[in-house]
């Protein structure tokens, strides 16, 4: 396996099954100090750089909170459009990436141009961590999706795991290609025009992973271990920000999820979210015992802290 000091975090495609499983163990040690609400000196001497070209709550706090837990120190932007890459200069990735550098010692980067992280990795000196690239990828949600599923259910191993939305969304990405390392079956319910594309579809095959389409939640909802969700009603997420319209589309019945869709599910199955959410996934389904999209948040902070503590060096 190789060692994750120094490493950047751009995508699931070259993750291992041994890497999964030693993330998740880094997640459990650290996992009582998020418990506790009580922060440790792992990385006193270290500093997180956030560049975030587009809004982000839970990832980017996620972030600032695990490096907190931490002992460690952040600087770094939340709106692109208060820095030289977003005013009139519209400064290139590797001139600002190479100031970035010098500011910390790891550079988190949200972006709306798919694969600008990765460009990023390219002129950076420290690690850099992929929060969302446009269209791209999420690798940390991901992580924290899958060890929130360990963690809820025993293994990944066996899940029918049914991902409802816009399969154009880098989760929907990401979990396909980390999905290539488990036993387990990537069930896609999606409109026709945010269907997986057959590029995608074929490196899904490629690699390995169990996949097949259905048209309506009624078809699969009683053999789901796992409701993976993303919004239908969705922005444009290759622009840098973009309003609420006054009137948007509703979500069709067969992508939601409602307290009477999961009285036909398995009484283990359990509902993600990775949040925001519109009107696909109904506040009446958070008192059911299936929803597990708060402890998704929890875990986001807890996956943060492995990773961060181990691409710093602090553990190996």
């Amino acid at each position: 396996m190789r060692s994750f000091a120094g490493r950047d975090i751009l995508s699931l495609k070259g993750f291992e099954r041994a890497e999964f499983e030693h993330v998740f163990e880094i997640a459990d040690n650290l996992e009582p100090i998020a418990r506790q609400r009580r922060n440790t000196d792992l990385l006193a001497d270290k500093t997180l750089v956030t560049a975030f070209y587009q809004p982000s709550t839970r990832t980017r706090l996620a972030h600032e909170a695990a490096m907190h837990r931490l002992g460690g120190h952040v600087t770094g932007f939340s709106d692109a459009k208060m820095t030289r890459a977003g005013d009139f200069y519209q400064e290139s990735i590797k001139d600002t990436v190479h100031m970035l550098e010098f500011y910390g010692d790891t550079i988190v980067m949200r972006h709306f141009q798919q694969g600008a992280p990765a460009e990023a990795a390219k002129w950076a000196s420290v690690p850099v961590i992929n929060a969302g690239d446009g269209w791209g990828e999420h690798p940390t949600q991901v992580l924290t999706d899958l060890y929130t599923i360990t963690k809820e259910t025993g293994s990944v191993d066996g899940k029918t795991i049914v991902c409802i939305g816009d399969h154009r969304m880098r989760t929907m990405h990401s979990i396909g290609y980390a999905l290539s390392q488990f036993d387990a079956e990537m069930v896609i319910l999606a409109p026709e025009e945010m269907s997986p594309t057959a590029e995608f579809l074929a490196e899904l095959d490629e690699m390995g992973t169990t996949w097949r389409i259905v048209d309506h939640i009624d078809e699969v909802i009683a053999e789901a271990d796992v409701l993976y969700m993303e919004p239908v009603v969705q922005p444009d997420y290759t622009a840098s920000r973009q309003e609420k319209q006054d009137e948007y589309g509703r979500t069709p019945a067969n992508y939601q999820v409602t307290r009477e869709v999961m009285k036909k599910a398995p009484g283990s199955s359990i509902v993600l979210h990775s949040l925001p959410r519109m009107d696909e996934l109904l506040p009446e389904v958070d008192s059911t015992k299936h929803a597990r999209y708060w402890q998704e948040a929890y875990n986001g902070v807890v996956m943060r802290m492995a990773l961060l503590a181990l691409v710093m060096g602090a553990t190996e």
